[in-house]
């Protein structure tokens, strides 16, 4: 672990606070890749199989793979969740070095052996399709508690497996309602004041504790290597295609968020068509060259998109907002995330269950994070306000659609 950080540091050390070369940025992506870890499921050969060729696609090195048997359902118990997966990768990773931890004998309220740690040295970690995707709610679990929110709304355990897995380096936390995520961009959240527990956690949840998770997952194997190549495709010749923004929906500020992307995507020189009326882009509308979609508040996938055939650009991000967007990401059909994966987006977000706005992804962040040129990851982390909570980000943690000017890759 001492060597990886050493390593980073003359990096950022022999280039100054100046202006850095390109040679740096080759730099950066080669150390992001060689600190990268992926997990998949042993007991299921196309997650390993799509493990290994992402390793292979993005230089990761193939000893980066942690492959541990694992249910292969998508929804699980705490009491699976913590068996299964919690503590064999957190204790895989201590082992190898991932994370600086010591851990006890005695365990949390939800099973969990308690863990002293200092952080760890993982850039991103890579959940591929196989591992399962949500937690269910535990009422045996449930403690009131004054450090977390007691709102009703938020008396739940229930969770996004990924969500969880960022705060692997952290030790004992909580698991109920949320917990604030320090590398949120720091704005109040939208109205909402969080309770306690994130008055608390500002204080002692600092960077090098949060793991970001990114997954490899959709409706298929198919559909997850053709993410994976495409997103390469896009990366390297830049973002081409036309914009599509659903403006309309059941909030306010969220018709603000829309607002802002359509501004953003005209300004970066993409042509920009923006629906502003009721409901969602029809079937009819012609929707051509899809590679940016921004849109709300519909349950399940429809309008263009369940036109026989349709197909986004090579790189196209891709995201609807909805409380259950990510309940599953093995249909075509339902809710959004596994829909838009499936027909050739490779880049979007999505919940598993109810966050509440507020505590969502907040789309106009990350897309203006990666309209700067930030990696996907980093854009997304930074966009979403909390922590052991329900949101999920699927696409390549390395991917940067605007790598290239953004002038060069717009029509």
């Amino acid at each position: 672990m001492l060597s990886r950080i050493l390593v980073a540091l003359f990096l950022l050390g022999a280039f100054g606070g100046g202006a850095a070369p390109a040679s740096l940025a080759f730099s950066e992506d080669a150390q992001a890749a060689a600190r990268l870890v992926i997990l998949a499921n042993a007991d299921d050969a196309d997650s390993l199989r799509i493990a290994r060729h992402y390793a292979a696609a993005r230089g990761v090195p193939e000893a980066n793979i942690v492959a541990l048997p694992l249910p292969r359902e998508e929804t699980i118990s705490w009491e699976r969740f913590v068996e299964k997966l919690w503590e064999p990768l957190q204790d895989e990773l201590i082992k190898r070095g991932w994370i600086d931890a010591l851990k006890g004998s005695r365990r949390d309220p939800a099973g969990r052996r308690r863990a002293a740690s200092s952080g760890h040295t993982i850039s991103y970690l890579v959940v591929c399709r196989g591992v399962p995707l949500r937690i269910e709610h535990a009422e045996a679990f449930f403690v009131p508690s004054p450090d977390i929110d007691r709102r009703p709304e938020f008396r739940s355990n229930a969770a996004a497996v990924d969500s969880e897995l960022s705060l692997l380096a952290y030790g004992d936390y909580n698991i109920n309602a949320y917990f604030p995520n320090p590398l949120f961009r720091g704005e109040r959240v939208g109205g909402l004041e969080l309770g306690g527990r994130g008055r608390s956690a500002r204080a002692v949840l600092s960077e090098p504790c949060v793991i970001k998770v990114a997954r490899l997952d959709g409706p298929s194997t198919r559909a997850v290597l053709a993410l994976i190549d495409r997103t390469l495709e896009a990366e390297e010749r830049g973002l081409r295609g036309r914009a599509y923004v659903d403006v309309r929906g059941p909030h306010a500020e969220g018709e603000v968020w829309m607002e802002q992307i359509a501004e953003r995507a005209q300004v970066l020189g993409f042509e920009t068509q923006v629906n502003r009326e009721e409901g969602n882009f029809s079937a009819d509308v012609r929707f051509a060259e899809p590679v940016l979609y921004f849109g709300w508040y519909a349950a399940d996938v429809e309008g263009p998109f369940t036109r026989r055939g349709f197909r986004f650009e090579p790189g196209a991000i891709a995201v609807h907002v909805h409380s259950y967007s990510a309940a599953t990401l093995r249909s075509d059909s339902k809710g959004w995330a596994g829909p838009l994966i499936a027909r050739g987006a490779v880049a979007t977000v999505g919940a598993v269950y109810e966050p509440y706005l507020q505590l969502m992804h907040y789309p106009h962040v990350l897309f203006d994070g990666l309209a700067r040129g930030e990696r996907l990851a980093d854009a997304a982390y930074a966009a979403l306000p909390a922590l052991s909570w329900q949101n999920v980000l699927i696409g390549d943690p390395l991917y940067r659609p605007f790598k290239h000017r953004p002038a060069v890759a717009a029509r």
